[in-house]
């Protein structure tokens, strides 16, 4: 298994029940055989340009697990959703996140001292 990055672009009417969205989006991940790690939900934010005309979209990140073939799987659902106006699936830089976490924990020995 493979570490991705997912960030979902959800239609801005859903926003009152948000639930219901990502549960499907939970649910193509679930079936293409991949687990989410960690879930970020950014808000409702405006869009640099006008998507199905629409300006605003609700944006959330996930950090996933998923097989070989899964990528191509989920985006394929994707293109057909709905609630889906954009997404990006793309692998986990883990050179980036161990030099952010490192950074991190210079930080937090600087503030104690």
């Amino acid at each position: 298994m493979k570490e991705y990055e997912l960030t979902v672009l959800i239609h801005p009417d859903l926003e009152a029940d948000l639930d219901a969205p990502l549960n499907k989006v939970r649910d193509i991940i679930k079936n293409a055989g991949g687990t989410v790690v960690r879930e970020d939900n950014w808000g409702k934010k405006k869009l640099a340009y006008p998507i199905n005309r629409e300006d605003f979209a609700v944006y959330v990140y996930m950090d996933l697990e998923l097989p070989a073939e899964a990528p191509l799987k989920i985006s394929n659902t994707f293109n057909i959703t709905d609630e889906v106006l954009r997404y990006l699936l793309v692998k986990a830089d883990l050179k980036a996140r161990k030099a952010l976490a490192e950074q991190a924990a210079s930080a937090d020995k600087k503030e104690e001292e």
